[in-house]
């Protein structure tokens, strides 16, 4: 008899407790919304600095994405996903704000994720320094800046009136088309891909994160550790990230995919530059959603938890004044605008900012996972770091709220080369960052993670 008890006793409290974890799983709500932002008219297009001409055309169109989400204690956290190649501080601070003020929530509730596609307009201040624009091409700039701006707001207002009864999931697949383009010369690696060769770091992993509002796949966010570079040509289009969420919204009528990407600095996707291989990755990256899709996903219970700080990352160096001057006079037209922007940035201040305020972000949803947010093209050890030294259940974005530059290693910044060094250039920044870069965020990372 006594036995028989334990046994009931054992049986009653497994299925209370399976019961509770229902519960918790759909204690969730959800709400989505998604905005048009292709530029109704030709205007200057972001991502390479060999342009010469305005846009002509487009392939796709280009969207900004909400999902908001709200735990049983009433935390929102809200999810922006765009198909830009990044947006600046300014504009970040713009929609973000305004979205605090009209929904009562803190900055760290709101993240802005760019798909950074190369075929997507210039926006705000963001790479300016890398072009030489006309008034009339600046103008078109502000005024579809100040257009994302309201777009973007509405859209997140819509998803906060859309909010409903959910279930959360989440789980984990892969793709293999992204390659370390430090390591691999890119005509060499049809071949060393063919033999097994490849070489350097890389995040094959495709997060994925389900909602699910009754027998409807309400939303799914995934993310890739890839640049969206596979198309150079002058025509808007959201690149292989775009077609991805193309193919799963057609797969699912009525659902919202959304993409966030990951710490893909240095990693291609290679071979590339046709419309076909495009396609051919964003129905790769698909596939690797659906087979997550299709398998036991994670629930997902208990509460948000959200953290945002803006710590002050130092530069090596600050130029002179008048270096600047002369420099602003060069006939590299890239040294050029980086000079221009810092003399203007120097005349609004006085002086240069010795440091930058970089976001990094993380929000924990309850006992699932932890997604770590960091703003600029982060490169992949970052990810490989947070994964290997806070666990498995660490998703790692870049290009999030602020892409003010790249965001080297240590390794990537003393090695030099173009993501270590060079870009800075062209994001109008005054030189490399500090040696301290990587312990700085890895600190900042760890004490968001211990709060």
């Amino acid at each position: 008899m006594c036995r028989m008890f334990h046994s009931i006793s054992f049986v009653l409290c497994l299925l209370v407790n399976l019961a509770c974890h229902s519960a918790w799983a759909a204690d969730w709500m959800a709400g989505t919304a998604s905005a048009n932002i292709t530029p109704a008219e030709p205007m200057w297009m972001s991502g390479y600095g060999s342009r010469d001409k305005v846009s002509e055309g487009k392939l796709t169109d280009l969207w900004a994405k909400a999902l908001v989400l709200k735990d049983s204690a009433g935390t929102a956290y809200v999810i922006v996903t765009l198909d830009l190649v990044g947006i600046d501080r300014e504009t970040s601070l713009a929609i973000r704000q305004g979205v605090c003020q009209r929904h009562g929530i803190e900055l760290a509730n709101i993240s802005l994720f760019s798909s950074h596609t190369h075929t997507g307009p210039v926006v705000g201040t963001n790479l300016l320094s890398m072009y030489v624009l006309t008034e009339e091409q600046l103008e078109q700039v502000h005024q579809y800046t100040d257009r994302l701006v309201s777009q973007v707001s509405d859209t997140i207002d819509k998803a906060f009136s859309d909010l409903e009864s959910a279930e959360l999931s989440y789980g984990v697949g892969e793709a293999t088309f992204a390659v370390n383009r430090r390591e691999n010369p890119e005509q060499e690696v049809p071949q060393l891909r063919k033999e097994g060769k490849l070489k350097g770091p890389f995040d094959h992993r495709v997060p994925v994160f389900r909602v699910q509002a009754g027998e409807r796949l309400k939303a799914v966010v995934f993310g890739y550790a890839c640049h969206a570079t596979v198309l150079s040509f002058y025509q808007w289009s959201g690149d292989y990230p775009g077609f991805a969420q193309m193919k799963i919204e057609a797969s699912h009528p009525g659902t919202l995919a959304l993409f966030a990407a990951g710490c893909g600095g240095d990693q291609n996707p290679l071979p590339r530059r046709t419309v076909e291989l495009a396609e051919g990755y964003g129905q790769q990256l698909a596939d690797a959603v659906e087979s997550v899709l299709d398998d036991s996903m994670t629930p997902v219970g208990g509460e948000l938890a959200v953290q945002y700080r803006e710590i002050p990352i130092g530069f090596a160096e600050l130029p002179e004044r008048a270096e600047l001057e002369l420099m602003a006079q060069s006939e590299d037209h890239f040294d050029a605008g980086r000079a221009k922007t810092l003399l203007r940035q120097w005349d609004k201040r006085g002086e240069l900012a010795a440091d930058y305020p970089y976001p990094v972000q993380t929000c924990k949803f309850g006992d699932g996972p932890v997604w770590v947010v960091m703003g600029g093209e982060v490169v992949v050890d970052y990810a490989l770091r947070v994964q290997q030294e806070f666990g498995d259940q660490h998703w790692t974005a870049g290009y999030a709220n602020d892409v003010m530059a790249y965001i080297p290693s240590r390794r990537v910044l003393l090695e030099g080369g173009y993501e270590g060094v060079g870009a800075m250039r062209y994001y109008g920044q005054p030189s490399a960052w500090e040696g301290e870069i990587e312990r700085k965020i890895i600190a900042e990372i760890a004490a968001q993670l211990a709060r």
